[in-house]
């Protein structure tokens, strides 16, 4: 038998696993489930388009866009999430300029307010210094989930990340800084077209990030985009199917030409 020593070591075992389980699952969890509601106040075709993105991986997203659009649809590689998450939403663009003035982002300050729900806040620090100056803190993060945003795309850098995880809103950058924007940049336009992670990205195009990266799907051929993914993800579990079949890739690549 064991000792009452031995039990209690036993117990406390299992409540550590229990809440290393239960730590796993809330972080699972997919977040910011605000701005899925909030979808509903979206116009029913962008909602449609929205929900379909989600249920695609950015692979098949980005080789549609190259399809549909002959042009490239993803953003670099330097552009990594904050924390595993999956974005999807309607872009609003803010651009940032290198400044001496000591004056807060307002343009981005102004579109956390107003923005609708669900939406995606794009905000580019242009120039080569960029990279290393905060476009989101804490505080704007906090704002911005409150708010339904659907989550950031920052081509500039993100600060204040425990508070931005413990909050849980989603936040894609090209890199993680302690420095402030207020003496160094300044905000000069909002709902601009703007080029983030090197490709353009217009007001109302849909941005659909997860940990592979970012895709950015222009919105009048936003339809088609999504139609041909969906081809391509179908091929994609296919090809699957055929490789464990025929144990040879080569064979399943005859058989489905996908890869």
């Amino acid at each position: 038998m064991m000792s009452r020593r031995q039990g209690w070591k036993v117990l406390q075992a299992g409540l550590m696993l229990l809440g290393f389980g239960l730590a796993t699952f809330i972080w699972l969890t997919p977040v910011h489930l605000t701005a899925e509601l909030a979808q509903e106040g979206m116009p029913a075709e962008l909602q449609e388009l929205v929900l379909g993105f989600r249920q695609v991986n950015t692979g098949e997203i980005s080789d549609a866009v190259d399809r549909v659009t002959g042009k490239r649809g993803f953003m670099s590689h330097e552009m990594r999430p904050l924390f595993p998450a999956k974005i999807v939403g309607p872009a609003v663009t803010v651009s940032a300029r290198p400044s001496t003035k000591t004056v807060p982002p307002s343009h981005a300050l102004e579109l956390i307010d107003t923005a609708d729900p669900g939406s995606v806040l794009v905000i580019v620090m242009e120039g080569k210094d960029g990279k290393d100056i905060t476009a989101m803190g804490g505080l704007m993060a906090t704002a911005a989930s409150i708010r339904g945003l659907e989550g950031a795309v920052l081509d500039g850098a993100v600060r204040d990340t425990r508070e931005i995880q413990e909050v849980r809103f989603p936040v894609f950058s090209r890199g993680i800084t302690p420095s402030t924007s207020v003496g160094r940049y300044e905000t000069v336009g909002k709902q601009v077209p703007v080029v983030a992670g090197d490709v353009q990205v217009r007001p109302g195009d849909i941005i659909v990030g997860d940990v592979d990266g970012i895709v950015v799907v222009p919105l009048e051929h936003a339809a088609e985009v999504l139609k041909v993914a969906k081809q391509l993800e179908e091929r994609e579990k296919a090809m699957a199917r055929e490789i464990r079949r025929q144990r040879s890739i080569l064979k399943a690549l005859e058989q489905i030409g996908r890869i």
